[in-house]
């Protein structure tokens, strides 16, 4: 007979024979999703809960650790603390794309049990391991304060604030949202369940740049529990891109991968357990062949072609007045290079969506990105003549880092195939390889200015390294011409 693991959630004992990370068992055992899984690697405190009245990771506690003690959710937090942190939080602002706010709350929460007078140097070592990428630290620190107060009977709440029947310029708001957010039970699109739900991911190029020479699925195709492997050969239409379709969905037999992370195939499984020793199952035969790392490689005559058309997407030259003449008339010229490197737009949900046939029999997304509309025209031109329809949830954060396609094809993809429920979800290691950066950028300007420092003309050379697809890399250099006229 198997061990138990017992333990206290939210007053109600709980036990389990599975040993697992604890913020699994919170959120597909329990179905309590105000504990939201970010990275599942300790780093950013989404998954934030207080155990024996400490704030603690739940992706790092598993459940033979937890054995014994009281763990406490957002879900059980008293009607009193609830109201505090909602009213605070909303009046303070301390809300946005609201990922990260469950987590905030019960560090919060930890920390005030503890002190319920608490300073602002106090609140900020309570949270120094509660990462946000869109509030900024100080509307929650003082969304905590408030709510300390407010437990302490130090302030009151103004009900009429959150009911925001007054309104206007002037006036404080409070988001619509916030109450969701703070106590978790708004949904993204990894918090929705749905019967008879299954999981599927992409085995991906561990090359930048490598001919597809076999793909052997037929294991990970027989392993029980294993609903399909799909290929390139299963798609429809292989292509997708906002502004050019240059990116594959899958790489086919004997074509050429073209960054680290191309998907090479797509599995789709019962449970993530299946999913992943199936993708693990997946033999792929490879061809390395020299890639290309830089701008100036990308440039070079004998540089290797990542795309038929060569490795230039697109180039402006705009001229405005005589910036020749007006260099050669000034006091002071200056020239210098400058450099800026490709940015990871570190938004705290990693990709979800989860895709259904719905009544009607159209694949139906529900998706976290910010362009539906893309998605939708994708989506529906991948599958042919099938009709798509997307709903966004909840975005916990994007900064332009989901305008692009990255998990929401391969979703329609399965659903169209298997006619299940799918989830797909990057792990926040994935997300890091396969999302299109803020792009690399390197930029000649020569500058001439009169001897009060009027600037006289200037003249630019910008080069952008928009990565292996064209993505959005267009609108983005014409927003930097925009700055050079």
């Amino acid at each position: 007979m198997g061990e138990n693991f017992c333990f206290t959630v939210n007053g109600v004992e709980r036990c389990t024979s599975e040993d697992k990370p604890l913020l699994r068992y919170l959120r597909d055992d329990l179905h309590l999703h105000s504990v939201k899984d970010g990275c599942s690697e300790g780093a950013c405190g989404t998954c934030t809960i207080v155990v024996d009245g400490k704030a603690v990771k739940s992706c790092v506690l598993t459940t033979r650790r937890a054995v014994g003690k009281n763990i406490i959710t957002t879900e059980g937090l008293s009607d009193a603390e609830k109201e505090a942190f909602v009213y605070a939080f909303g009046a303070m602002g301390s809300v946005q794309c609201g990922f990260c706010t469950p987590g905030m709350v019960m560090a919060g929460k930890a920390l005030i049990d503890r002190v319920p007078d608490p300073t602002e140097e106090e609140i900020k070592v309570a949270l120094k391991g509660n990462i946000c990428r869109c509030t900024g630290y100080k509307k929650i620190i003082e969304g905590i304060q408030l709510t300390a107060a407010i437990l302490r009977g130090d302030a009151r709440i103004e009900e009429s604030l959150e009911k925001g029947d007054e309104y206007g310029v002037g006036k404080r708001a409070f988001r619509l949202d916030v109450r969701e957010k703070v106590l978790g039970y708004g949904e993204y699109p990894d918090d929705v369940e749905m019967e008879g739900m299954v999981y599927a991911s992409a085995v991906r190029s561990q090359y930048p740049r490598a001919r597809v020479l076999d793909i052997d699925c037929g294991k990970a195709a027989a392993l029980p529990g294993v609903l399909a492997v799909l290929t390139a050969e299963d798609v429809p239409n292989n292509k997708v891109g906002h502004l050019q379709q240059d990116w594959d969905v899958m790489i086919a037999k004997g074509d050429i991968t073209r960054c680290v992370g191309d998907a090479i195939c797509l599995v789709v499984a019962e449970s993530r357990d299946i999913l992943e020793k199936a993708k693990r199952m997946v033999k792929i035969d490879y061809e390395e062949l020299k890639p290309v790392c830089s701008i100036q490689e990308a440039m070079a005559e004998d540089a290797p072609r990542v795309h038929e058309k060569g490795n230039l997407c697109q180039s402006r030259h705009v001229t405005r007045g005589d910036a020749k003449k007006a260099l050669e008339n000034s006091r002071y010229v200056v020239t210098q290079t400058y450099r800026t490197p490709f940015t990871e737009h570190a938004f705290l949900e990693p990709e979800c969506v989860v895709s259904y046939m719905d009544s009607d029999g159209d694949v139906f997304l529900i998706t976290t990105d910010q362009s539906s509309h893309t998605t939708l025209h994708e989506c529906t031109r991948l599958l042919g003549s099938k009709k798509v329809k997307v709903q966004n949830a909840l975005v916990g954060g994007g900064f332009g880092g989901k305008e692009d396609m990255s998990v929401q094809h391969h979703a329609a993809l399965m659903t169209y195939c298997t006619g299940r429920a799918v989830k797909v979800s990057l792990t926040r290691a994935e997300s890091l390889l396969v999302h299109p950066k803020r792009h690399h950028f390197v930029m000649d300007f020569t500058m001439g200015c009169d001897e009060n420092g009027k600037i006289m003309g200037v003249k630019a050379k910008v080069a952008s390294d928009t990565g292996a697809f064209a993505s959005l890399g267009g609108p983005v250099l014409e927003r930097c011409r925009s700055l050079c006229l």
